[in-house]
């Protein structure tokens, strides 16, 4: 024969394919590099829109950000090398109407800028509460008059042109923001903004020395220019005696929001993971029942004179040809359903993001491609080794197991791309890992299981159909070994999935429970204390944190000074940097819990230190630390390590003393609760009758009773600070119903990568099956008692392969969840037995799907085909 390999493999192609027997092979491989892909896509395109609105979203090319008035040095230096400077200054304040106007309040950011803000993007000024969009400004409000964001004005009651009183002065709100660019995320930003020209804020009476304000000194210019003032502004910072001054630039300034968009591209890395898992075992176990029916074909060849290298370079060009036009299907499938991400997470995401790149459309080939060269090519490529021989002797020429140095390459490769793609170092080695080790645990327990299988069943006491059951598995072990594990590990992915889906995500949503506090209070002095709360209680507040807090720097461990530069990681020196909000209480705040040492109250000199702190700063149980209190020093030594939850919405510390009383230190009170959705509050007398008049209106309205509250407080302690996080919640609440639907919409592709293994697995095996069932109808067994017999090879296997995907998932679960996801996490018992019998009735599903033509093939047929 002399035709060519490439015609001969174009041939194969399109008689296979009109067959059907490419159909498993090319649908794994489709569903792989289309879940990778549209991730991919995704976040491609969000990297392109974050570089491209890094400088938008820092104001400038590059940040000095202070908790004081920067030196001027910084900004002649600025001047000095042809760069633009603006300085802005920002702090949370109450704002409230004039009292003829109703006299509300409402905590806002306060933003004072200067003339030339923003260096980068553009400040949007709306027409009106409905205008999103607005028009671009260079302008910055004049004297005496303030922009404010449109919820301002519907919180306090006012409109534009009316007047917003901000501590001893009052302006004029002659606009509406719709964009403010360097404002960060709005997800962080609990506090409508308030603009104003910095030149009114020493009339404002707010700016005092303990305020806390942070200094924003933006510069822009050319790119060589604004790196020499990095490299001279880092030296600044790190020089001895600096304090609370950080840089920000186009590498190190990130928006707050982009932590929640990890969080969610990490969920979907793993949905994308595992669909290329699972797609991997379903590449394999197809090629292989491919190459297993195409052995009498090969064997033909072989008679009719092929050499070898031709048979080889034909199925080599047949499935090069296969991986082409199934990865480029899954690529155009994953340009698509990234689309839907972004609509998914529409508000996180800009809408208008750039297009994304090449990359991850190559990326999405080579995924496909080494797909079928790791797993696919290896049986196949033996089919060019088959004997001529075969052609009379069938039982020659048998498929063997894949070499194993080819083998281990394409996995290795396989498990590269895949650690690549993760984007998480951790992830994907716990991912691709835990498969790869929980693969070998199954096929250990499986061989185990077989072998134990033929001794505990009694041929003698048993149901018929059991027993021949026991002998369909046990004398095939090799078999019975691939079928358990394939079957395992499709189900292994589900499992952990629906763990993620149910446990995880619930430990995310517990972060900010419904009952969460809504409302921190700062600046309650100590003579207000006891009034304060007697506030809380008549308005119905039950539950209520309240502890005394001061602020200190610490400035010595062991009696060893410490600085910035002692330490090599950036949240380490920002911390010894920045002054710590502290406290202290004889209790043990009973939402803290201590791992490491022992609270014991009243104890003097002793101090707690928060986990997550000392593992950054390097402190342990006996270290002794000193912080500057407002001039004092207070010294004391490390007794205990607290666990601290900073997203439960509680008041929490880094440090607290375990004291009642410590009267030496200028100290103002903190409070955490939930705010009444009812004012004012119904006395016990009215509970059952009808609510007053004006109060009807507030019920089941949450959020309107609770703003009057507000009123009535800062009305009645005008110094505190009333900080509304409601709205912040809603927010969290939103962000999470949006990534777990984006997370969801990908476990479609995992379930089908899954099925698809489950069919291949079972399908394995349908010639075998077909032989031994036309054996035993040809000695007079019925069909119902081979349908019997069927289902119970199936049950018994997807029931061990349930229990041991369940197991291996719970393992892998809790590993994700503590190094990948950090949440505590903790399986329910009922999960292997709910995975043994979703696994039994998964492999009962299949295998109806899959070998119903077996039971229903003629008996001469299936005699035929067992002699052949």
């Amino acid at each position: 024969m002399n035709v060519s390999t490439w015609i001969l493999g174009w041939r194969g192609l399109w008689r296979d394919l009109r067959a059907g027997e490419l159909r498993l092979l090319m649908v794994a491989v489709t569903l792989a590099v289309a879940a990778l892909a549209a991730v991919g896509f995704f976040s491609d395109r969000l990297q392109g829109g974050l570089q491209r609105d890094a400088r938008q979203l820092l104001g400038g090319d590059a940040v000095v950000v202070s908790d004081q008035p920067p030196a001027a040095a910084f900004t002649t230096q600025a001047r000095a090398l042809g760069l633009q400077s603006a300085l802005t200054l920002g702090f949370p304040t109450m704002g409230r109407a004039p009292d003829a106007q109703g006299g509300a309040t409402r905590l806002v950011a306060l933003k004072a800028v200067e003339a030339g803000y923003p260096l980068r993007g553009q400040l949007r000024l709306a027409q009106g509460a409905q205008d999103r969009t607005g028009t671009p400004t260079r302008d910055i409000p004049a004297r005496g008059q303030a922009w404010v964001d449109p919820s301002l004005l519907e919180a306090l009651a006012l409109k534009a042109g009316d007047t917003l009183l901000l501590g001893d002065a009052g302006f004029r709100v002659t606009g509406l923001i719709a964009l403010e660019p360097d404002r960060g995320s709005g997800f962080m930003s609990f506090a409508p903004r308030v603009l104003l020209n910095a030149a009114d804020l020493p009339a404002t009476g707010l700016v005092q020395p303990a305020s806390r304000i942070t200094w924003r000194l933006a510069v822009a210019g050319p790119d060589a220019a604004v790196r020499r003032y990095l490299t001279w502004a880092e030296a600044e910072v790190a020089k001895p005696g600096v304090h609370g001054v950080r840089l920000e630039s186009l590498d190190s300034g990130r928006p707050e929001m982009r932590a929640t968009l990890d969080r969610a591209e990490k969920f979907l890395n793993l949905v994308a993971l595992l669909a290329a898992l699972l797609s991997a075992v379903a590449v394999a176990l197809a090629a292989r029942g491919f190459a297993a029916r195409h052995l009498d074909a090969s064997a033909m060849l072989r008679v009719l004179g092929l050499p070898q290298r031709r048979i080889a370079g034909a199925y080599a060009v047949e499935f090069l040809l296969v991986g082409l036009a199934a990865s480029a299907a899954g690529v155009l499938i994953g340009w698509a359903v990234h689309h839907v991400f972004v609509a998914l997470l529409a508000g996180l995401v800009d809408a208008a993001l750039p297009a994304p790149s090449g990359w991850p459309a190559l990326f999405g080939l080579g995924i496909g491609l080494t797909l079928l060269v790791a797993f696919g090519l290896p049986p196949v490529l033996q089919l060019a080794q088959v004997p001529p021989l075969r052609v009379i002797r069938r039982d020659v020429g048998a498929l063997r197991p894949a070499s194993l140095a080819v083998l281990a390459l394409g996995v290795a490769g396989f498990a590269a791309l895949l650690l690549a793609v993760s984007a998480d170092r951790v992830l994907g080695l716990i991912a691709v890992g835990g498969f790869a080790g929980a693969v070998a645990v199954f096929a250990l327990l499986s061989w185990g299981a077989v072998k134990l299988l033929r001794r505990v069943v009694n041929e003698q006491t048993a149901p018929r159909w059991l027993v021949l059951a026991t002998r369909q598995i046990s004398a095939r072990p090799a078999y019975a070994v691939v079928q358990v594990s394939s079957l395992a590990v499709g189900l292994l992915a589900l499992v952990l999935l629906v763990l993620l889906r149910t446990d995880l995500i619930a430990s995310w949503r517990a972060a900010t429970p419904a009952d969460a506090p809504n409302r921190f209070v700062i600046n309650v002095m100590p003579d207000q204390g006891e009034a304060f709360r007697a506030a809380l209680a008549d308005a119905g507040v039950q539950r209520l944190d309240w502890y005394p807090m001061f602020r200190g720097r610490l400035v010595a461990i062991n009696g060893k000074d410490v600085a910035p530069a002692d330490y090599k990681e950036e949240r380490a020196q920002r911390l010894v940097d920045r002054e710590f909000n502290l406290s202290h209480d004889a209790a043990r705040p009973p939402h803290n819990e201590v791992v490491a040492g022992r609270w014991t109250p009243n104890e003097a000199g002793a101090i707690s230190v928060e986990e997550g702190l000392a593992e950054t700063l390097g402190l342990k149980l006996g270290d002794t630390l000193r912080f500057d209190v407002a001039a004092v020093p207070v010294e004391a030594r490390i007794t205990s390590l607290r666990k601290v939850d900073w997203a439960s919405m509680r008041v929490n510390f880094f440090a607290m003393f375990p004291l009642a009383e410590m009267p030496d230190l200028p100290i103002t009170y903190i409070a955490a609760f939930r705010a009444p959705e009812v004012w004012p509050p119904r006395s016990p007398a009215a509970r059952g009758a009808l609510p007053p008049e004006g109060v009807a209106s507030n019920l089941g309205r949450p959020g309107v009773g609770s703003a009057g509250f507000d009123n009535a407080l800062v009305r009645q302690f005008p110094n505190i600070t009333n900080v509304d996080m409601e709205q912040s919640i809603a927010q969290v609440q939103r962000v999470l119903d949006q990534v777990i639907r984006a997370v969801e919409f990908l476990f479609g592709f995992t379930l089908a990568a899954g099925l698809i293994v489950l069919l291949a697995a079972v399908g394995a095996t349908r010639e075998e099956r077909a032989r031994e069932f036309a054996i035993m109808r040809a000695v007079g067994a019925g069909s119902a008692l081979l349908g019997r017999v069927q289902r119970a090879e199936l049950a018994g296997v997807g029931l061990l392969a349930g229990v041991l995907a369940s197991v291996a998932a719970v393992a892998v679960g809790w590993a994700m969840a503590r190094y990948a996801f950090d949440f505590a996490w903790t399986a329910s018992p009922w999960v292997p037995l709910a995975g043994g019998a979703a696994g039994a009735l998964l492999a009962l599903a299949a295998g109806w799907w899959g070998l119903r033509e077996v039971l229903r093939r003629p008996v001469v047929e299936t005699l035929r085909r067992a002699g052949e």
